[in-house]
């Protein structure tokens, strides 16, 4: 998968939207003003997804592609390179879950939003 591939796919998501709060070169994806997903512009050949702590690790072991984030806690983000080993299913797959990581964190007035939004 490409990088606007990526990015397409994140922002077909409920309630995403996309900034630069940080450079002009990493495209900050956020789900309610939360975020679960980092694009490298500048690289352009890898995301950061956050990850359940568990599941992170077992990624790492069996994807050569996959590795702790760079500047990010690496209990919970991942970075994935998409020129490597991970396929297109897989990657949409560790999209989903990266947003399903940050739903769970909402707060009930937060997750009522969200259940409200079309």
């Amino acid at each position: 998968m490409d990088i606007e591939t990526a990015r397409e796919y994140c922002l077909s998501k409920k309630a995403v939207t996309e900034c630069f709060p940080f450079d002009e070169y990493s495209l900050v994806m956020k789900v309610m003003n939360k975020m679960f997903a980092l694009i490298d512009l500048e690289s352009a050949n890898k995301i950061c997804l956050k990850c359940d702590p568990e599941y992170a690790l077992e990624l790492r072991e069996h994807y050569v592609a996959i590795e702790g984030a760079y500047h990010f806690n690496k209990k919970y983000w991942n970075q994935v390179f998409l020129d490597g080993d991970v396929d297109d299913k897989l990657l949409k797959q560790l999209i989903d879950h990266s947003v399903e990581e940050v739903l769970k964190k909402f707060t009930k007035k937060m997750r009522t939003e969200y259940e409200a939004l079309p």
